[in-house]
């Protein structure tokens, strides 16, 4: 099973990062055995802010097309949300919104083209990136997203080890496991 894996954040520090790679380590080692993980870097997907006129003027940016490709060869999806004022990054807003553009079915954009995901999210304080993972449960399936769960860590300095790049409390690593769990269920 290939699983593409990426941090939605810009950041070279960030804590979405960190969770996203014990997240991919539990899911190769202990669920899915054998998974090739691709991380993707979301820093490698530099583009003009979008806009129709920017579209229309030279069409849809090669990063993009790049970013929908590697969707498109995956099996899944494990994503890990930072979350910036309730939302997505603008990094990967701005990538979201070009992407979006390269294939419809239907009136539908094609953006996740019917993959499984686990949305993962963490911040420092006792939300927990809620907002914005409620955001991509609420709105991903109308970009083709099989949303199958998501897994939000609060308090990152207090929940996750940063020495160990594990997540201190079996009980979170339980429900982690049982979220990531779900890319290897059939689809229902």
């Amino acid at each position: 099973m290939n699983i593409l894996a990426l941090a939605a954040t810009t950041s070279r520090q960030s804590i979405n990062a960190r969770l996203l790679s014990h997240a991919a380590d539990l899911l190769a080692a202990d669920i899915l055995p054998g998974a090739k993980i691709s991380f993707l870097d979301l820093n490698d997907f530099g583009m003009p802010i979008y806009s129709v006129d920017r579209e229309a003027a030279s069409g849809i940016p090669e990063a993009a097309m790049r970013f929908h490709a590697a969707i498109g060869a995956a099996d899944a999806l494990l994503f890990a949300f930072a979350e910036h004022n309730g939302h997505f990054t603008a990094a990967y807003k701005n990538l979201f919104d070009w992407t979006s553009r390269v294939e419809k079915v239907g009136a539908m954009s094609n953006l996740y083209q019917g993959k499984p995901m686990v949305a993962l999210g963490t911040s420092p304080g006792p939300g927990g990136a809620q907002h914005v993972l409620n955001f991509v449960k609420t709105t991903a399936p109308y970009f083709a997203a099989d949303v199958r769960a998501s897994f939000s860590l609060p308090g990152f300095g207090d929940n996750f080890d940063v020495d160990t790049g594990k997540i201190r409390a079996e009980s979170m690593v339980e429900e982690l496991r049982i979220a990531l769990a779900t890319l290897g269920a059939p689809s229902a």
